[in-house]
């Protein structure tokens, strides 16, 4: 993790993360300033643009307003399985804000399977990450889920804010006894934050495991199959030249990750790290078309705010200042469900995108803002930041894109995948260097 953090915020945040290649820099953050009025929302990959940029992730004090950043749903106790299939999911592509329809979104390809829910990582792409929509400010949220595997391979499970505090659950695919803990204040790198454990009773791979986050105002407790591996003491994280606890605080949400850090891009304490080059003709691979995570169930239990919260509602978070602290968030009742991917939280109600008639006859959208965290380019169907190569359609021998946006299951693992067309379509984005769910921490 340490190794990650690293090379994350020297190549992504100072000089633009690099892989394949190509390069990107950030546009908002701590040593780069606030987002632009034209696109006001600063996103959790330190990239600015309007829709979804301001909607989950949304960094208030990087974007132009605090106000750009939609308000996030209030915590709601949620207890997911997939035995139905994965229709409580939806593409980061369909979701403008309207928690009621949906449980989580999804950037990259979530599969059902076996009554489980697959985070998959086909070859050359940058793997899925699952994202809840409701936040939760305190609270206790647990995974019941078998890890993937293999040198390069991170499979992940945090609570992430808008600001960037962050908990966290990895697992580096070579050691599949062990898990990493880890938190972080508003982003800022503390390489002696993180912790290594023992899991019992069978390889993360194999087994079933229950993994809980337990986050109070207090303390954050780390569990594994019910037992007690870590505590952390908010007491204990007190900075004397901010005057501030370095302790997550502000409301987040849940994020499940699979992730390639073994890429031959990344940077070398990266790689170390991750335990490796990655290796896409593994046997996971060549049997089902791509890593996979497998997700048994998830749970959201939502505790009461701290005492002296400030309430004017009860429908949504917002800031009411840029110290990103725990005294810095209103309950609310304002509103958070987009019209269209061209609005933002100061105009929820933006009509979708026009286009007009270009001299040859064709059409073009009249506005050319990106509208999708992770895209290059304007508009709400381009995907990539960066180009990762190779299989860019996540077509993989073995594998079936049905395209129809119906849900197809499989009992054997990957060769036939659900689908709704491009909505989760993987070719590559920010996820290989920042949503990593392993790091998050750009600044």
């Amino acid at each position: 993790m340490v190794k990650f953090l690293e090379s994350l915020l020297a190549v992504a945040i100072i000089g633009g993360a690099v892989v394949s290649g190509n390069t990107i820099k950030a546009e908002c953050g701590k040593d780069v300033g606030k987002c632009p009025e034209n696109k006001p929302c600063c996103s959790q990959y330190s990239q600015c643009g309007i829709g979804a940029y301001c909607l989950g992730g949304c960094d208030s004090k990087f974007s132009f307003k605090l106000e750009s950043c939609v308000p996030a749903p209030v915590c709601q106790n949620k207890a997911t399985t997939f035995e139905s299939g994965i229709d409580s999911v939806v593409s980061i592509y369909e979701y403008l804000g309207d928690a009621s329809k949906a449980d989580w979104v999804a950037e990259g390809k979530p599969v059902a399977w076996d009554g489980k829910l697959l985070l998959t990582m086909p070859p050359d792409s940058v793997g899925t990450v699952l994202s809840s929509t409701h936040y939760v400010w305190y609270g206790r949220v647990s995974a019941t889920m078998k890890t993937s595997r293999g040198a390069g391979v991170v499979s992940a499970f945090i609570l992430f804010s808008g600001v960037k505090d962050e908990i966290d659950f990895e697992w580096v695919g070579v050691n599949l006894h062990n898990v990493q803990s880890n938190y972080y204040f508003q982003g800022i790198p503390v390489y002696t934050n993180g912790g290594n454990h023992t899991v019992d009773g069978g390889s993360t791979y194999d087994e079933y495991h229950t993994y809980d986050i337990d986050w109070t105002p207090d303390s954050i407790t780390w569990h594994v199959d019910g037992k007690v591996i870590r505590t952390k003491y908010k007491k204990d994280t007190w900075n004397e030249e901010t005057k501030n606890y370095d302790f997550p605080q502000t409301p987040s949400r849940v994020q499940l990750s699979l992730w390639p850090g073994g890429l031959p891009t990344n940077a070398e304490g990266t790689i170390e790290w991750a335990g490796g080059v990655i290796d896409w003709n593994h046997p996971d691979v060549k049997e089902a078309g791509y890593y996979y995570a497998t997700v048994k169930e998830l749970k959201i239990e939502c505790y009461d705010p701290p005492a002296d919260a400030k309430k004017k509602g009860s429908k949504s978070y917002i800031y009411g200042d840029e110290s990103g602290l725990e005294s810095s968030v209103i309950i609310s009742d304002k509103p958070y469900i987009l019209k269209s991917f061209l609005g933002s939280g100061t105009d929820l109600d933006k009509e979708p995108p026009k286009s007009t008639t270009t001299s040859n006859g064709g059409s073009q959208p009249t506005d050319v803002v990106e509208t999708i965290p992770g895209n290059n380019g304007g508009g709400t169907s381009t995907h990539d930041i960066i180009e990762t190569g190779g299989n860019t359609d996540n077509s993989t021998s073995g594998n079936t894109d049905t395209g129809s946006g119906d849900t197809t299951t499989t009992q054997k693992v990957g060769f036939t995948q659900d689908s709704t067309g491009d909505a989760f379509k993987v070719k590559g984005s920010m996820m290989a260097v920042a949503v990593a769910i392993a790091g998050l921490v750009i600044v």
